[in-house]
This record gives C-alpha cells, structure tokens and sequence, in this order.
C-alpha cells in the first residue's frame, strides 16, 4: 500500500484515478477546493494550486504525485500559465520538500506542438519544469481522453442520437478510454520504471478518424448519421463566433480559437509501445467497446 497525492481529483480523469488507487489498496490525499463528501481512504485536502500550505499537508509523507490539474482553457495566456505552469511548479517545490519518491505528471499531446496553441504551449513549459526538476519524475502525454462522466464529448453523441455528425476534415487522432488511462497514472506511480522519461498513451497503435469516430458513435446510439463535412474556414468562423458570444455572456468561449486549431490539426495519433514495453501495463479497453460503454452510461444517466 502506498499513499497518493493527487491534484485534479475532482475532475474526470482524477475520479476515475482515485477509483484505480483505492482498487489496488492504496490510501489516497486529494486536493479540493469544494466540501467533499467523505469516503474510506481518501483524504480530502482544502486548497487549490496557488495555495503553497495545501500543496505541502498533500505532499507530506506522500509516496508520490499523481499531477492532473490543469487548464485547459482560459482568456489570456496569463491563465494558461498560471493554471498549468506556475501551478505545476508549486507542486514540483512541495513534492521536493516533501520528499516524495515519485512525481507523475499529466501533459497532453498538445505539448508536442507547442506552438499551435496557448494551451500547448503552457503544457509544453511545464512539462519543462518537471524536467528540471530534483525529483523521479515521468510524463504521460494523453491523447483525447473519453468515459463514462465526461462532459466534453457528451455531445457528439447527442448529435448522433439526432441522426448528425460532423467531421473537420481528414485528420486522424488516437483516443484512450478513461479507466485504462486511470490504470496507467496509478501503475507508474507504484513504479520505478520508466524514470526521466515521457510517454504517449492510447488504446492501441491505430488511430481514427473523424468518420471513424462518426460511425462508432452512431452504432453505440443506435444510428446511422449523417456525416457533414466542417471545413476549416468553418471552425474558424465559428470559434470567432463563440468568442464573441463568451464577451456578452461571460462565459468561456467552448469552441475557443486553440481547440478549433487542435481540432483542425492533421495528426493526432500516439504510439503507446514505449509504455506498454515497460510490462506495467497495456490498454484494456478498445474504442468500439468503450465508446458502447460511454454511450450506455450517457443512456443511463439520462443525459442523451
């Protein structure tokens, strides 16, 4: 048994990773901003990534650092860098004083391509920052990350449900089913393997595309959908569009200039060999039975 520290556990992916860590027995320390309810082995810490004393009361006595906090979208690049780079260092300087054996940092794909957007762009200089440091450290760069909870793909399948979907172009991206990255963030926490080292992940060498993905997601609803072709121009003209709308309301734009880029990008696959030939783990899940089990749960939950 081993203690976690985890940041981002609130969040979707850290959900699930908290399930994982408690599944293999280990105790775990979450940061929260928000009351949570209480649960056996789980220790709630209060405070956020600015907030240096909650960094230190997660980190002390910790075995190690699952980092999955993160913004991935704000208004300036001030946001981005203090979501993903600022607060990446603060909890690089707590796991150091804290003497935590080992540190596992969530990147993204996007920081291989540090200059197609914000958002990569700061992944990319944290990922630097976890570099630099003193500590035994490793990377994991995920590609599109989807499950039962996630509420950033939620209405691609509501669109299908409804006999439509779309495909921006010919681009190709690699997907992970939430619970097998879960799997992957708690086995190299438990690890020694893989010291100074970043690696991809995905569900298997082959990516799809976004007809693929069309045609996945229509069988597990149920359809056949209508696949409508979104040039370019038109996802520009539409994250302008939401920009505009995120001045009048307030409200962070949900097709922002950097996803409609990503998006738009050609290649976004990841090849998952190095990590699966450390011997710690391998995917379980596929993207025809996970996206059935994502479209179930959706079912279930009512929210389709």
């Amino acid at each position: 048994m081993a203690v976690l520290a985890l940041t981002g556990g609130t969040g979707f992916v850290g959900g699930h990773t908290i399930d994982e860590a408690l599944r293999r027995g280990h105790e775990v320390r979450a940061l929260t901003r928000r009351a949570q309810a209480p649960r056996p082995s789980v220790h709630w810490v209060a405070g956020d990534l600015a907030d240096e004393a909650a960094l230190a009361e997660l980190c002390e006595g910790a075995d190690a650092v699952i980092h999955i906090a993160g913004i991935v979208n704000a208004r300036t690049p001030a946001g981005f860098e203090e979501g993903n780079v600022a607060g990446t260092r603060r909890m690089l300087a707590a796991a150091e004083t804290g003497k935590v054996r080992r540190f596992v940092h969530v990147s993204s794909l996007s920081a291989r391509e540090p200059e197609l957007s914000q958002y990569g762009a700061s992944k990319a200089r944290a990922d630097e920052r976890v570099r630099a440091s003193g500590l035994d450290w490793v990377i994991l760069r995920p590609p599109a990350v989807y499950g039962p909870g996630d509420t950033e793909t939620v209405d691609i399948y509501r669109l299908a449900k409804r006999g439509l979907a779309v495909a921006p172009g010919p681009g190709r991206f690699s997907l992970i089913y939430v619970s097998d990255l879960a799997a992957a963030l708690v086995a190299l926490a438990e690890s020694e393997a893989g010291s100074h080292r970043i690696f991809e992940i995905a569900d298997g060498p082959r990516a799809v595309t976004h007809r693929d993905m069309a045609r996945l997601v229509g069988a597990a609803v149920g359809r056949t959908p209508r696949v409508v072709p979104l040039p370019t121009a038109a996802l520009k003209l539409g994250a302008a569009a939401d920009w505009l709308r995120s001045k009048a309301t307030g409200q962070l734009p949900k097709l922002s200039f950097d996803r409609a880029r990503y998006i738009a990008h050609p290649d976004w696959s990841a090849d998952p060999a190095p990590l699966e030939a450390l011997g710690i783990w391998a995917p379980r899940i596929g993207a025809e039975e996970g996206i059935r089990r994502t479209a179930d749960w959706y079912a279930r939950e009512g929210w389709l």
